[in-house]
């Protein structure tokens, strides 16, 4: 058994050992040349807060340091056997389907090398393709960077400003690095402000707006400032209905008089429409024309004319209510001309999933004559219906600590216009099947599965019993959608039955801000085969057998009851938790006994239960992740949920409880209805660094029980671990509930209502394809309260830093066309569930026994 783990540890020794040969980061270096290792930046006065864009403006940057500050790619490409370097590097210029044997015995024949044919060089070209080459110093290009770099702070308002650089040359390492010593010296200000515009106009509306102007008196004269400003007015402009408004960049502009001093410059913003001044003149939308085509020829001989609300639709037949487009057309005829709204109107067609757009046309209105009309825009969309039926086949793989490596195979059928209304039936039937460890014997895996039907009626509006648009504008693109679903699964041994129905609203405010309504949102969950319980969690099944031979020392006619089949497992286990005289007469070893086992007879109630949950939820979304204005982007995810107050109103039938250790509940059918109102708050924050990036994410989730819930149903509650969470964890690994003395067997399913996740990670591109990453994951479980105390697991503000498990790791990312693989390693740093003097786990550092994730996608 320790055979793999020496030869594991062999190879790695030998691969340590062939990097460090290949680290020597001038190995590759021409004689008499120099390896540039760094541009350094000195400043002989106040730095500026824009002084960190200035190494952009170096012509020549060292090679990149990834993965813990080391030049891995220099590493990569010296690791690479020097004499096929000009075959590689010729090689790597080819198409990639032509890069085969032939091609490579075609460049040793062409090169002299016909000793090497036949050679694959397969890790060769692993490490040319995964490694950059050296920087060789190129002196010529530091003078012109030193150039550039002065050309920036000019045009950042520092008009006399000097850069100077030295060279650092050091022969015996054949390596260089470059300084570059800037010196400000004072700004150049805008000592006074004014503005120049004859058309009186567009003056009328600047002049209301001038407090929201990004110049002023008294700023440093910097251009990019400037720019800023001229893209506000144009905004701003158009938004008044001014049409293509400086579209070719040249009407707004603006003069500095620097005659009389360098320092302290009047500024002048120009705007001119063209040098005969002529005047501007707001657009309104004229003709709004709609086309439902099969072939753009048919607009318009083929088609028929209506009207709705002054839009003109053209259609070759009725099979689309003019109605359903209407709505998705958030600009009128008459209407102040606004882009945005044609933007959006666009948006909204697409997002119907009914249509293609052939054409999208914004164009001036021609008069009797050959010139346009400038103040009338005609707008113009023909759209190509999508088949009615759509069918889609398709298997994933997936892959988690539970499930291990499973294929889910899945059939989806789009009906589209199911009522003429542009409404879309979405049916969708799928599976999962893998195999998890067995619970009855670990060493042997089983089959798991999870089989699924889905139907969705999705509509292009709010299914509401009054004309909303006054309240929720058409610009917010609401829609509704019916959902209706069942599953069947078998995973942990028992397995669940569930049923699902919910009413969804969403609203999208803009691109980056939604909100989702679900108004009710109702799931049935039964357990199969609760009977089998203990055959199942084995661990729980032990620690029963021992409370019970402890309890039958002393009690033995309930021993004989049991073994005649007079008492089931459920009932000596009811008797023994409601013996006082037992639990206060256990021993230190007793007592932590009783607590585990008071511990499987919760996990056991909640694991078995069946639940109904009919709740509302409110989601709140703002993501500016992927949009190129907000390169640090921010991520937030609020979602409420509120379940069991309507079924409550109505129910007042309590059962007797349902389990050992469960209170008596309401119930509807006889199953028990849930009672909490839960938050979840993701909330992320990302940086870049030129190409690096650095992601702080907080998750907080707290579920409040109430009413007919003593506790959250188990479908609702929190638990740690996995590839998304504390990954040095594996899910359901034992983590948690706070700092729980509670035995691991028992630990392992307990899961609570209060959750604090803190996830850190720096991301590293070694190119297009492979990126790294160094973690830090943090955070646990807890309960609001509980009953008993003895398990440790409420949360306290003057306990729970300490009750929170660490772990840190590394892992790689594969970029393949549109899906990345993940691999992270992770090691459990603090582990607050071991006991006082154990927590760190920095001494038991395994580096070869690491928790391993493999994912699909970001954790986040």
């Amino acid at each position: 058994m320790n055979s793999p783990q020496k030869y594991y540890k062999i190879i790695s020794f030998a691969t340590f050992v062939g990097l460090l040969y290949a680290c020597s980061t001038t190995k590759k270096v021409p004689k008499g040349e120099y390896l540039l290792t760094s541009n350094n930046f000195e400043f002989k006065d106040k730095k500026e807060p824009f002084d960190n864009e200035l190494k952009g403006y170096v012509q020549q940057k060292p090679n990149k340091k990834q993965f813990l500050f080391m030049p891995l790619s220099l590493w990569f490409y010296n690791a690479a056997n020097p004499k096929y370097d000009t075959i590689l590097n010729e090689y790597m210029t080819y198409p990639n389907e032509m890069r085969n044997q032939k091609l490579r015995d075609s460049l040793f024949i062409k090169y002299n090398m016909k000793s090497s044919i036949g050679k694959g060089l397969v890790m060769d070209r692993l490490y040319h393709n995964w490694g950059s080459p050296p920087v060789i110093l190129d002196q010529t290009k530091t003078g012109k960077s030193a150039e550039s770099i002065q050309k920036r702070l000019i045009y950042r308002g520092f008009w006399d400003a000097e850069v100077n650089f030295k060279h650092q040359l050091d022969s015996t390492k054949n390596k260089a690095a470059v300084t570059y010593f800037i010196e400000h010296k004072e700004p150049t200000l805008i000592k006074d402000y004014y503005y120049n515009i004859p058309d009186l106009s567009i003056k009328g509306y600047y002049k209301p707006n001038i407090n929201k102007s990004l110049v002023r008196a008294g700023q440093v004269l910097d251009q990019t400032i400037l720019e800023k400003e001229v893209t506000r007015i144009t905004e701003l402009m158009r938004g008044f209905g001014f049409y293509k408004f400086n579209s070719l960049n040249d009407q707004i502009y603006f003069i500095a008089d620097s005659l009389k001093s360098k320092k302290k410059v009047p500024l002048t913003l120009e705007i001119h429409k063209d040098s005969l001044d002529t005047p501007y003149k707001i657009s309104t939308i004229g003709n709004i024309d709609v086309a439902i085509v099969d072939e753009m020829g048919d607009f318009p001989k083929n088609t028929t004319k209506d009207s709705l609300r002054g839009i003109r639709f053209h259609k070759i037949n009725d099979q689309y209510q003019s109605r359903s487009l209407w709505r998705a057309i958030t600009i009128g005829p008459k209407q102040i001309y606004d882009q945005k709204k044609l933007d959006l109107t666009k948006r909204n067609l697409l997002a119907m999933n009914n249509f293609s757009i052939l054409k999208a046309k914004d164009s001036l209105r021609r008069g009797g004559g050959t010139a346009p009309n400038d103040s009338i825009i005609d707008v113009t969309y023909i759209l190509k219906p999508l088949p009615k039926y759509e069918l889609k086949v398709g298997t994933d793989i997936n892959y988690s600590q539970l499930l291990n490596l499973g294929i889910s195979p899945s059939i989806d059928l789009t009906t589209r216009n199911v009522f003429n209304g542009a409404e879309n039936l979405s049916t969708s039937l799928s599976g999962t099947f893998g195999s998890i460890r067995s619970t009855k014997d670990i060493s042997k895996r089983i089959l798991a599965y999870e089989i699924s039907a889905q139907t969705s009626l999705n509509f292009p509006r709010l299914l509401l019993p009054f004309n909303y648009y006054k309240v929720i504008p058409k610009r917010y693109s609401p829609t509704s959608s019916i959902v209706l679903g069942a599953s069947i699964q078998n995973n942990i041994g028992l397995g669940r039955v569930n049923f699902n129905t919910g009413l969804n609203y969403l609203a999208t405010v803009s691109d980056r801000v939604s909100h989702r309504l679900t108004l009710f949102n109702t799931q049935l969950s039964l357990t199969k085969n609760k009977a089998a319980y203990y055959d199942f969690f084995v661990n729980d099944n032990e620690i029963r057998k021992e409370v019970f031979d402890d309890y039958f020392a002393t009690n033995p006619n309930v021993k004989q009851e049991f073994d005649n089949g007079q008492l089931s497992i459920d009932q000596v286990s009811e008797i023994i938790t409601q013996d006082n005289s037992y639990i206060n007469g256990l021993n230190q070893q007793g007592s932590e006994r009783y607590t585990a086992f008071r511990g499987t007879l919760v996990n056991k109630d909640r694991q078995t239960q069946d639940v109904i949950i009919s709740s509302l939820i409110y989601n709140f979304l703002y993501n500016e992740i992927g949009n190129k204005d907000y390169p640090n982007a921010f991520y937030f995810n609020g979602k409420v949920e509120l379940a069991g107050n309507i079924l409550s109103v109505f129910n007042q039938k309590r059962d007797d409880g349902g389990g050992i250790v469960t209170s008596p509940q309401r119930t509807i059918l006889g199953i028990p209805y849930a009672q909490f109102i839960k938050f979840d708050f993701d909330i992320r924050k990302y940086f870049k660094f030129d190409r690096n990036t650095l992601v702080f994410r907080q998750f907080i989730g707290v579920g409040i029980p109430y009413g007919n819930s003593k506790t959250m149903p188990v479908i609702r509650s929190y638990f740690n671990g996995g590839s998304n969470d504390i990954r040095a964890w594996v899910a359901f690994g034992g983590l948690g509930p706070a700092d729980s003395q509670v035995d691991e067997r028992v630990r392992t399913y307990m899961t609570e209502n209060l959750k604090l996740t803190t996830n850190i990670e720096f991301r590293v591109p070694f190119n297009d394809m492979y990126e790294g990453a160094l973690f830090t994951d943090i955070g646990n479980t807890w309960s609001l309260r509980h009953s008993d105390e003895s398990n440790g697991d409420e949360f306290k503000f003057n306990k729970f830093l300490k009750q929170v498990g660490v772990g840190s790791g590394f892992g790689i990312r594969v970029n393949i066309a549109y899906i990345t693989l993940r691999l992270d390693l992770a090691y459990k740093i603090y582990d607050p569930n071991k006991p006082d003097g154990s927590k760190w786990r920095l001494n038991h550092f395994q580096p070869f026994k690491p928790t391993l994730n493999i994912a699909f996608g970001y954790p986040f």
